[in-house]
């Protein structure tokens, strides 16, 4: 079909409205030229992978009363309702369904809050119940590293920088990734030695996970190290990757180069440019390395990168990208003042391989050198299904090769998202630092597909900074400013000379669709009837801090839990907590989480990188805004209320619970013995088995009857990892998928510590976990206290951790922990401790987590194997008496 386009807009066919710009756009190609568009029908695109998450209940004291928020998720209806209970007392009298959050007038701060979703008026499982805050804010205790002396003499500490986030343990609940910065970390304009940089991992509840030491010959600083978060092989548990070098140490002390790699690299002015570079995959839940390749782009001449003395040769960025639309990919690169190489890789089934690599220097891609930003962003700009990549002025393709460049040259500030809803398509802000590369151009809106300018401002010298968001309803779309100019609408219409002044950080905060300006410890709202700001909040009220310099930025910005809206998590100026803030503002606006909008879930991951910029979802968030579609999407992970691992999608709308299968088993040698459980009426089983957790290409392996709960797989090689599903059909016909089971064979003459049987989904682990050893266990008193934990039980096997938490005033330096149990629970590997013995069981600190700080919680974990049921040993030892 044809549609005959007015001027640059289609503004007269019933087909193009704001509400369906994604739908025109993915269905129509424009041509200008002669003022039509030629559209078809697209063939469907496949769902794309994204991480499981609980409802995220949170409760605040607000007032009089207590704020609960919730998460409404990607895949839920439309129409989907919640009841609110307080201490197991509902206290809706009617399922919420405008919002997801509540004011409880009559809650008090000792009260436990629970959430129950209500689709189409049969009321779902709860969430696990949420206590009230005791604060307006989350403290989460940090292990600071001990500081240190330079070769050249010079003393040094440490603060919390950079953060991340991302569901380590498959809980469905999001765990803290944090780097440490050294106090003289450069900027690579300078010389001078720097201290090394650590990377921990911590629960929400302040247990440490694991701590890597990048060593000697990573130097510190804002452009240095990039470390991406994300679950990128599809387990339901992210991974962490990041640039390494020889000297680096991983959680379990494992040194990458071997164990004499500790050399210095670095030459007499602090600069590291010379010796190998690594890029790794580090295991998030334990803090492993589990595979290592030579970074790419190698250095190579450094003087080839536009300075001789290690400056541009040494900037990197990172990011993640769905460049096949389902799975996501590692983006690794390097350069962007003259060379400019970026790399997209893939975790797959244990094993890291290069998709492509992008080279400014190769041939038909000149016209992507010095175009490069201080960050990128990612995000679909073609409405191809797949994602690109926005390398500053330059935009590359999911291919890899060269979509487009203004050639307006580098820049300070990059954005991309609908900043216009009445026009098709993405655009990309940014602002640009050289008026003989940029022109007129050096603010700047432009079509993220094309590249073509849609408005732009002269600059007049270097502009070093820009933001845009929808500050002001009276115009459609977002506002913009930078550090020269005034305040422009998305058309380039300037509104006034005056504008805020904060050209920071955006933050969805208080009750309404208009963003608010996140600017070092503070949140303010735009009033726009008379050009002034007004305080929201004032964290540094509380001990919060902001990080890199005049940058002020936070550790992150992201919608974390409760509602849409997001979460700004600070340091605390003692350098040893970690401070989350959340509104508590009720609002009436009904939206999803914007962790599984794909663009928004991708920023959260590059936000640490080089110049963090605040994160947009692919969709106009805004005054007027039209209700974005659900997101079509393929969950993994661990689903506690008994929903299928890998099988959930936007497009779920049964009227009733389903059933639910939960699977387990156990591996032998050269077999894998299987059993599930049946909550509901099925009609059908079929079993599934892959090398992969990817469900696609998976090979059928029995048919059962419906009243079947065991299989025995045989046939298989010892030592090869296997996936396993159950497959059902329920009563209405509907089929589904159980969680995923994970289970190595093992030969009879192999040890048991090589034996691995995991569950990606199993209802026991969320609710497990939280209960800890009984007081006539856990001895606490003194300096210490000890506690059991079981993380994940599949019917004969678990995974579980003993946590000891500083209950003094002083520090614990060096701790052992011995427990033993009464039945038959023995235990095979074990992580972030030396254990030693066989009931009872010993386990001793590494150097990395051999100090605790008051309040400080350091656990370590274990596998384990048992018969007849759990049991809860007894505990001993100095730090827990």
């Amino acid at each position: 079909m044809k549609i005959t386009m007015q001027g640059k807009e289609p503004s007269r066919s019933p087909l193009w409205r704001p509400q369906n710009r994604s739908l025109f756009h993915r269905l129509c190609k424009q041509s200008w030229r002669w003022g039509v568009a030629f559209c078809w029908r697209p063939l469907p695109s496949p769902r794309a992978r994204r991480e499981y998450l609980d409802r995220g209940v949170v409760a605040l004291p607000s007032g009089s009363g207590i704020y609960i928020g919730w998460r409404m998720l990607g895949d839920d209806p439309a129409n989907i309702g919640f009841h609110v209970y307080r201490n197991g007392t509902r206290i809706t009298s009617s399922p919420i369904t405008n919002s997801t959050n509540y004011f409880d007038a009559s809650g008090s701060s000792s009260a436990a809050y629970t959430v129950r979703p209500v689709v189409n008026g049969v009321e779902q499982a709860a969430n696990p119940a949420k206590a009230t805050w005791s604060n307006p804010y989350w403290l989460v205790n940090l292990n600071r590293p001990a500081g240190g002396t330079t070769p050249s003499g010079e003393a040094y500490s440490y603060s919390p920088n950079d953060l991340s986030v991302g569901d380590l343990d498959g809980d469905g609940q999001y765990d803290i990734i944090v780097k440490w910065e050294p106090s003289n970390a450069k900027d690579n304009s300078q010389s001078g030695y720097t201290g090394n940089v650590y990377v921990d991992a911590y629960r929400l509840n302040g247990s440490q996970l694991w701590r890597i030491d990048l060593g000697r010959n990573i130097r510190a600083g804002a452009h240095y190290t990039q470390f991406i978060v994300y679950d990128l092989d599809g387990d339901g548990k992210a991974e962490v990757a990041m640039k390494t070098a020889p000297g680096t140490r991983d959680a379990a002390g494992n040194v990458l180069g071997g164990s004499n790699a500790n050399y210095r690299l670095r030459n007499a002015s602090g600069y590291v440019l010379s010796g190998a570079e690594y890029l790794t995959i580090f295991n998030g839940q334990t803090g492993v390395a589990m595979a290592t390749t030579d970074y790419v782009p190698a250095r190579g001449t450094v003087s080839s990168w536009g300075d001789n003395y290690g400056n541009r040769v040494d900037r990197f960025l990172a990011g993640v990208a769905y460049l096949d639309g389902q799975r996501p990919s590692l983006v690794m690169a390097r350069g962007y003042y003259t060379r400019a190489v970026v790399v997209a890789w893939d975790w797959r089934n244990g094993s890291l391989s290069r998709r492509w690599t992008f080279d400014s220097n190769s041939g038909g891609n000149s016209a992507a050198a010095g175009q490069g930003a201080h960050s990128l962003t990612i995000g679909d700009v073609d409405q191809d299904g797949r994602d690109e990549i926005v390398y500053g002025a330059a935009t590359i393709n999911d291919n890899g090769t060269l979509l487009y460049s203004t050639g307006l040259g580098h820049g300070d500030a990059l954005h991309l998202g609908d900043f216009n809803p009445n026009r098709p398509g993405l655009e990309v802000f940014m602002v640009h630092e050289s008026p003989s590369s940029y022109g007129q151009h050096g603010i700047e809106m432009h079509d993220a597909r094309t590249g073509a300018i849609v408005w732009s401002v002269q600059g007049g010298g270097d502009i070093g900074r820009g933001v845009t968001m929808d500050v002001d309803p009276r115009y459609p779309g977002n506002e913009s400013w930078a550090s020269t100019g005034g305040l422009y609408s998305a058309t380039g219409q300037q509104i006034t000379t005056s504008k805020p002044a904060s050209i920071n950080f955006g933050v969805w905060w208080d009750a309404d669709l208009l963003r608010e300006q996140l600017n070092n410890t503070m949140i303010d709202k735009w009033n726009y009837s008379n050009n002034t700001s007004s305080r929201l909040l004032t964290a540094y009220n509380y001990g919060a801090a902001s990080n890199n310099g005049t940058k002020a930025t936070p550790g992150l910005s992201a919608d974390l839990f409760g509602d849409w809206r997001e979460e700004v998590i600070w340091r605390h100026d003692n350098n040893s907590q970690l401070l989350i803030f959340s509104t508590t503002a009720v609002t009436t606006h009904k939206l999803r989480t914007l962790m599984h909008d794909t663009q928004y879930r991708t920023a959260i991951a590059w936000q640490n990188v080089a110049y963090n910029q605040p994160p947009h979802p692919s969709f106009f968030l805004g005054d007027g805004m039209a209700t974005p579609a659900a997101p079509d999407i393929y969950f993994v992970g661990t689903n506690p209320n008994g929903g299928s691992t890998g099988s959930s999608s936007s497009s779920s709308s049964s009227s009733v619970a389903a059933p639910q299968v939960n699977l387990s088993g156990v591996a032998g040698n050269g077999q894998v013995s299987l059993s599930w459980t049946v909550n509901g009426s099925i009609n059908g089983i079929e079993i599934y088995r892959d090398t992969d957790a990817d469900p696609a290409g998976r090979t059928r392996i029995a048919s059962l009857s419906a009243s079947t709960r065991s299989y025995t797989a045989t046939g298989l090689t010892n030592g090869q990892p296997y996936w396993f599903w159950v497959k059902y059909t329920g009563a209405d016909g509907t089929a589904y998928n159980s969680n995923a089971f994970n289970a190595t064979p093992v030969g009879a003459a192999t040890s048991s510590s090589s034996s691995v049987a995991s569950s990606s989904s199993s209802s026991s682990s969320s609710s497990v976990a939280s209960s800890a050893v009984s007081s006539s266990s856990a001895a606490s008193g003194g300096s210490g206290s000890c506690s059991y934990v079981i993380t994940n039980n599949w019917g004969s096997g678990f995974t579980g951790a003993i946590r000891i938490t500083n209950r003094g005033s002083s520090a614990i330096n060096g701790w052992n922990v011995s427990w033993t149990y009464s039945g038959n629970t023995r235990i095979s590997n074990s992580w972030n401790a030396t254990v030693s013995g066989s009931n009872p069981y010993s386990a001793a600190n590494l150097g990395w987590n051999a100090t605790i700080q008051p309040g400080q919680t350091v656990e370590f974990g274990f596998q384990g194997t048992y018969s007849g049921s759990t049991e809860t040993p007894v505990i001993s030892g100095s730090v827990c008496n």
